[in-house]
């Protein structure tokens, strides 16, 4: 956690500071920026400036100081240190509005990356984080080895939290968030919110920042974020130092932050809702792997050794699963889907025109699956591609369909009490154009020339909604139970009515 310091002073004399492992400062060739973040820090920068070590100095190629609107002299003492000094890499910056802690280093990260830095190094400019071990937090990325470098105050090597300084309830505090983290993300990091760190700018230039929020828990979003991209992170010990500085971080709002924005970013990738920050993460239509799901059900229908014509494949997510025993080939109107290696051929169309784009691209080819996995529901006029779906079938060949259930009892249930409210994904998806129940959609095959030869129903995706894996225990029981529940009343509890069709004409 970040306290910005107005009046700080050390509880040891900094200049006495050990350092446990020295170093190499060289650059390796590399260009490297240090941005110091600083909001009303006037009694402390310009010792900041005078603890980063001379070989520091010479090997990066530009210190930074982007002054978030003090309410005193930060931003004058910044620019007179540089004056009386003479460092010509020392620039100082003051914003016109104060932007917050996540807002200012936004901005620094982006003029870094404007620049074509190779690495940056956030520092503080209260001086609760060494300025003498900065070579600490580039070295491991102007060496190849990571990708970000986080400085833990939770490592020993320093003597620990509690030795430095810090209060038993924000040692407490901290543990109780990075067990949660850590848990929560699989990952396996001593400290998440220590502020000292290191970035490859190339890390950088691949997170998007619009989203992400300008308060303190940016720094864990960013964590998240390059977790989830599978960037290399190493961790370094530094010394912890508490005296009596004043924080500007409200600690409950704080952990209720960072608490909040794991959760956000679970349901993002779960698919259980879009939440801007992490909107990148979001997949539209997730592989249900519940043994109760429409994916489960298409791939035991699909079967081994036969030529699949997926229609409305999105990515290619569900043609990855069936693709190693069967020739697959995708259409839809994306121009090329994140998995478009496992089909034999993907085509680009839109299927309001049915498959009126692509005949041309098949030359005549027939299938023995076609698949239309909830893909009716999005167009306005189904009937078009329920023809053209009939000519690409070979005489024998199997039209394996899901539609939502929009009887089904959340939809009643919200109805009853005057809601209809669109989601980014599910039966009330924002994207559909026409809704069905068991009857209608049968009775839309029916009267496209199709013979329905088997009805399934699926269980509601629990599993998504509660982010917890189909193989949980608590989850397996669940399924079970709902797949009873479904069995018996199918109209009520079915999610998406599964239909297996064929010619009328044969």
């Amino acid at each position: 956690m970040t306290c910005f310091d107005s009046a700080y002073m050390p509880t040891k004399p900094l200049s006495k500071l050990r350092i446990l492992d020295q170093v190499s400062a060289d650059n390796k060739g590399k260009r490297i920026g240090i941005l110091i973040v600083a909001y009303n820090a006037v009694t402390t920068l310009a010792q900041v400036f005078r603890r980063i070590p001379q070989d520091v100095w010479e090997n990066v190629e530009e210190v930074v100081v982007f002054d978030d609107d003090s309410q005193d002299d930060t931003y004058e003492l910044a620019v007179g240190y540089k004056f009386i000094s003479k460092i010509k890499h020392l620039n100082v910056f003051k914003n016109p509005k104060n932007l917050g802690y996540g807002g200012n280093q936004k901005l620094g990260y982006e003029y870094f990356i404007s620049k074509g830095f190779d690495a940056v190094v956030l520092l503080h400019g209260d001086g609760q984080y060494a300025p003498e071990i900065l070579a600490h937090l580039y070295h491991p990325i102007v060496s190849g080895e990571s990708d970000a470098v986080f400085g833990s105050r939770m490592m020993k090597d320093y003597g620990g939290p509690i030795q430095g300084g810090m209060p038993l309830y924000k040692y407490l505090g901290n543990r109780i968030l990075t067990h949660f983290e850590n848990t929560a993300l699989n990952m396996h990091l001593t400290e998440f919110h220590s502020g000292y760190r290191a970035y490859s700018l190339a890390a950088l230039k691949q997170i998007d920042f619009s989203k992400m929020t300008n308060d303190f828990h940016f720094d864990t979003q960013i964590i998240v974020k390059l977790n989830h991209q599978n960037f290399r992170i190493t961790e370094v010990p530094i010394p912890t130092y508490y005296g009596s500085e004043i924080c500007y971080v409200n600690g409950m709002k704080y952990a209720r932050d960072v608490f909040k924005s794991v959760l956000r970013y679970k349901q993002t990738i779960q698919s259980v809702r879009r939440h801007p920050e992490f909107s990148e993460y979001f997949i539209n239509y997730p592989i249900k792997q519940s043994r109760f799901s429409s994916h489960y059900l298409f791939r035991q229908l699909v079967g081994k050794g036969y030529s699949v014509l997926d229609v409305g494949c999105g990515e290619g997510f569900f043609a990855s699963t069936i693709a190693q025993d069967n020739q697959v080939v995708g259409i839809d109107f994306l121009d090329k889907p994140k998995q478009s290696s496992v089909f034999e051929q993907y085509i680009r169309a839109d299927l309001e025109n049915g498959l009126q784009d692509a005949l041309g691209h098949l030359n005549g080819q027939r299938f023995d699956k076609v698949l239309l996995p909830d893909v009716l529901e999005h167009l306005r006029f189904p009937e078009r591609l329920l023809s053209d779906c009939f000519n690409v079938l070979k005489q024998e060949g199997l039209l394996l369909i899901s539609i939502p259930n929009v009887a089904n009892i959340t939809v009643r249930l919200s109805l009853l009490f005057g809601q209809w409210n669109y989601s980014e994904r599910g039966i009330l998806d924002k994207t559909h154009y026409r809704f069905y129940t068991h009857a209608t959609a049968k009775r839309l095959l029916e009267e496209n020339g199709y013979q329905v030869i088997k009805q399934m129903t699926t269980n509601m995706p629990i599993e998504l909604v509660l982010g917890l894996s189909p193989r949980n225990p608590l989850m397996v029981l669940l399924s079970r139970i709902l797949a009873l529940a479904t069995a018996l009343m199918p109209g009520l509890f079915g999610y998406q009515c599964v239909f297996v069709a064929r010619r009328k004409d044969l």
